[in-house]
């Protein structure tokens, strides 16, 4: 396609998200700029028309309650890798989804927390489930 056609073509698309409240967080030694989605509108468009995002940007999903949470990639154009994480941290499972498919990736047990990533972000640094990332969104263990 040409440049300009291109252009026009990506002038067209919806806006993506880029503004939302924003959270540290940490997996080991590695930091995580994480864009909150925090209301159901904000999790319903999620990363969707986003052509770029930075290799230590992500969004955290927030639900009100532990669900089996599901995701899909529809108007997704980044390859993403969805965390479904417990509320103290701990990486429950990972899911690699493929731009614009329907295709329905869930948390293996329910979350309120699921964080998605450039996909392949967690296996370069080894992270696994069972791993425990940390931040003010996760509450600490209760004894």
């Amino acid at each position: 396609m040409p440049a300009q056609a291109q252009a026009q073509a990506q002038a067209t698309l919806p806006a993506a998200q880029t503004d939302l409240q924003r959270t540290r967080l940490q997996a080991g030694m590695h930091l995580i700029d994480a864009q909150l989605a925090l209301t159901p509108q904000q999790r319903s468009a999620g990363l969707m028309w986003r052509q770029q995002m930075p290799a230590s940007e992500g969004m955290l999903f927030v639900f009100e309650q532990p669900a089996v949470q599901c995701f899909w990639m529809k108007n997704t154009l980044l390859p993403l890798t969805a965390a479904f994480v417990a509320d103290d941290g701990s990486i429950i499972n990972l899911v690699d989804m493929q731009p614009q498919s329907e295709a329905n990736h869930c948390s293996a047990k329910p979350v309120r927390f699921v964080l998605e990533m450039h996909q392949g972000w967690f296996a370069k640094r080894g992270i696994q489930a069972g791993f425990k990332l940390g931040g003010a969104p996760f509450r600490p263990s209760q004894p």
